[in-house]
């Protein structure tokens, strides 16, 4: 239990349980983190420093980044702070008296805050010691609670002025804070095991992908590993798709501006995409496809079809592009450029049932196969009726959609959530949620239904009765997006992917080079049968070889020395059992193909 001061100024004794109070715990350390750096670094000007999920962080402007050895120092100083159990008072002043008074400290981030509220606005201020900083609250009543506290940053990082690219870069420290240092501690060994599966870190140390400030942010380069496992990803579903009777296109990376006012992303989504051409220009204007479905939509016109034809699957892996602020990639997990396993759905009204039933059975098969169905949460993402500028279409036949969607939810018996204002802009989704190591959750795959964007095309069908008839649509994807997909493979298994999976399946390792060719006719056998497999020739100690292996997650290691070159078979080391002894080689081929054509997880 803690002491806060609540908005009215009175003290009020809350628990740390409430989710509600460890943001206020949290905000109260990010203020005390801001006491530390003023007290080492006067100069240094204060932005914003919000609690947020597990911690907090606090934006400053100086003229150099914090280097990894000042964090050290600003913790300390914390923990000074907290030991000298300063009261915490509230403090409040007119709009111009506030205004005044962070601007002749200097304090340019506060005053531009203060200048976006209205002239008869209070502003409150929380003051601990010789330190005061503008805040709405509530506070702790003192820093003496603050015991279990953590800089997590190793140096600062770097993040806009109120999110914008157009304003100056500021440097970012990252913290946390727990009611009992026994609470912090578990935390700093659950985040330590989260950072050992980070795929940002195992990534680049499997050699799976690299980047390049040459090249850009949210760019990724996929090295000779990476690639493979995405090219097996994209087998994997292109054929499962084809299966299920969709069938494949590929679309331009590029269309014409007209083509996005019809679909009407250029109104909604334009600051999303990247634009190329001269604005000033009639008829120049281009831009990278931020998503497949207008050209999808032009390739369904191309020729007429009858109810016959219906349900039409289309299916392509897109690679599309789209604008994020640098503050938001991170990793695989968001990029300017990726590849999602995109298709749309083009059926009548009565077949929309067993089409998005379908669908969501494509995605639990994908799931499943992947090992990760039992980490996915499902989310029914509404429009916000409040905010209707977002959005296409008439209020009634939202409503009547999303009713629907909730139905067909229902009789999947799917454990969802409902979500206002999360909606694309032509209809209502279902969006499967997944959290990454450090419990982020970020969306890994939608199915929308669209009921709006048939009629701006001039989509249409000859009904039995003769008729013309607008489709509907649904908008999907089967994997999501490969590169995130791929992101969260390698944190849900440590890198160490299933064999069908894994980039190098067999390891060959010569005991000597005596035996080098003897572990090339091993290596040329395991590859004929249709596996992959790398053989290590350097004149390294083979315990040093074996650990090289394990360390890449190697699923299978075949030793071969004089014993096994005499008798013509392999001493195996396998990711599943350990050291299994000398196997004869024809034998565990077939039973690593049978592992990879059962897709063993």
């Amino acid at each position: 239990m803690f002491k806060i001061i609540a908005l009215d100024g009175t003290e009020k004794l809350v628990s740390f349980d409430a989710e509600e109070n460890r943001q206020i715990f949290r905000h109260t350390a990010a203020h005390v983190m801001a006491h530390a750096v003023k007290r080492l670094w006067p100069n240094t000007l204060l932005a914003i420093g919000p609690a947020i999920e597990d911690g907090f962080y606090y934006d400053f402007d100086r003229d150099t980044p914090f280097s990894a050895e000042e964090m050290p120092l600003i913790e300390a100083e914390m923990k000074k702070i907290v030991k000298e159990d300063l009261p915490i008072e509230r403090i409040e002043m007119p709009r111009a008296e506030a205004l005044a008074l962070m601007e002749a400290e200097g304090e340019i981030y506060k005053a531009e805050l203060i200048r976006d509220l209205p002239e008869d606005a209070v502003i409150s201020f929380y003051k601990q010691g010789e330190f005061m900083d503008m805040c709405t609250g509530p506070h702790l009543a003192s820093t003496k609670y603050l015991k279990a506290i953590k800089i997590l940053s190793e140096g600062s990082s770097g993040a806009y002025w109120r999110g914008s690219e157009k304003n100056k870069m500021l440097s970012r420290i990252y913290g946390t804070a727990f009611e009992k240092a026994s609470a912090l501690e578990a935390y700093l060994t659950a985040r330590a095991e989260a950072l050992a599966r980070d795929h940002n870190k195992l990534g680049r140390e499997l050699k799976l992908f690299t980047t390049s400030e040459m090249v850009g942010q949210g760019l990724p380069l996929f090295m000779p590993k990476g690639a493979k496992v995405l090219q097996l990803l994209q087998r994997f579903v292109e054929d499962e798709e084809e299966r299920r009777g969709y069938v494949l296109t590929k679309t331009p990376y590029i269309g014409r501006d007209s083509l996005y006012k019809v679909s009407g992303h250029w109104d909604l989504y334009k600051d999303g995409m990247f634009v190329v051409g001269d604005e000033d220009k009639e008829d120049t204007l281009h831009a990278l496809r931020p998503m497949t479905c207008p050209f999808q939509f032009v390739l369904y016109n191309a020729e007429q079809h009858s109810y016959r034809d219906l349900p039409i699957r289309y299916s392509e892996a897109s690679t599309l592009f789209r604008k994020e602020s640098s503050g938001e990639m991170h990793g695989l997990i968001r990029l300017s450029q990726f590849t999602l396993s995109e298709g749309h759905l083009i059926c009548t009204k009565e077949q929309l049932g067993d089409e998005f039933k379908g669908v969501v059975d494509l995605v639990n098969y994908m799931m499943e196969t992947l090992g990760i169905k039992d980490d996915i949460t499902y989310r029914f993402s509404k429009w916000d009726a409040a905010n209707k500028d977002k959005y296409i279409g008439e209020a009634e036949v939202w409503e009547e959609t999303q009713d629907r969607m909730r139905e067909l939810l229902d009789e999947l018996g799917l454990d969802y959530v409902e979500a206002d204002g999360e909606a694309a802009f032509y209809g209502p989704k279902l969006d499967i949620q997944m959290k990454n190591v450090y419990g982020k959750e970020d969306t890994l795959i939608t199915i929308q239904i669209d009921f709006a964007l048939a009629d701006r095309f001039g989509m249409t069908y000859v009904d039995k009765d003769g008729a013309k008839k607008a489709p509907i649509i649904i908008h999907r994807s089967s994997i999501g997006c490969y590169e995130r997909t791929l992101a969260i493979l390698i944190e849900k298994f440590g890198g160490a992917f299933p064999t069908w999976l894994a980039p190098v399946q067999v390891a060959v390792l010569p005991i000597s080079e005596k035996y080098d060719d003897y572990a090339e006719s091993v290596a040329k056998q395991v590859e004929a049968a249709g596996l992959r497999v790398e053989a290590d020739y350097r004149s390294e100690k083979i315990g040093y070889k074996i650990r090289e292996a394990r360390m890449q997650r190697t699923p299978f290691i075949f030793v071969v020395g004089e014993k096994e070159a005499a008798e013509g078979t392999v001493s195996v080391r396998s990711r599943e059992n350990g050291e299994e002894g000398a196997l004869a080689l024809d034998v565990v081929i077939e039973r690593i193909l049978q592992e990879v054509a059962d897709k063993k997880l």
